[in-house]
């Protein structure tokens, strides 16, 4: 079965952010203290660029 291909996915910096939220799992696992608020900082990344990715000006809206 074919995975679906979103537009964030091809973007650069989208599959960096990712990669940082691996390595901060990594790492977290040797800290203390505000290891949850790190890592939860680190996953809202990626989940920022794909709504902002996702999100459509007024004209673009308008032309579809």
């Amino acid at each position: 079965m074919n995975n679906p291909i979103f537009d964030h996915d091809r973007l650069g910096v989208y599959r960096l952010s990712i990669d940082y939220v691996a390595a901060a799992f990594e790492i977290s696992a040797l800290l203390n203290g505000l290891r949850d608020q790190w890592v939860r900082a680190a996953q809202s990344i990626p989940l920022n660029i794909a709504e902002g990715n996702g999100k459509r000006s007024l004209n673009e809206s308008l032309q579809c």
